[in-house]
Parts: structure tokens; sequence; C-alpha cells
């Protein structure tokens, strides 16, 4: 499960990046990149609440 949240805090600080590039500079592919890491999170974050109910059951 560490290795879980290592991978969501990564990809949660690239979406900070790319956000934050199409806010300030209206960069279009920054958006783009933001969204598909918004998925990303998404999956793994679906991934986590199962791993977190697991782990808590034992």
């Amino acid at each position: 499960m560490k290795e879980l949240v290592e991978k969501v805090a990564a990809l949660v600080a690239e979406f900070n990046k790319d956000a934050a590039a199409q806010i300030e500079n209206g960069n279009k592919a920054a958006g783009t990149r933001a969204r598909k890491a918004s998925l990303e999170i998404e999956k793994l974050m679906k991934e986590f609440r199962k791993a977190s109910l697991d782990a808590s059951k034992k």
C-alpha cells in the first residue's frame, strides 16, 4: 500500500504542475495532461480504497 500512496502523490504533483500551467499560461497541452493525470489518480484512489479496506479487516 505504501507504493500505491507514493504513486498517487507523484501523480498529484504532476496534476498540480500541469493544472497551474493551464490556469496561469493558458497552456492547452498542459490541460490535456492534467485531465489524463486526474483519470489515473481516480483509478489509483479506487485501488487504495480496496487495499485500505482489506488492511482494516486484518
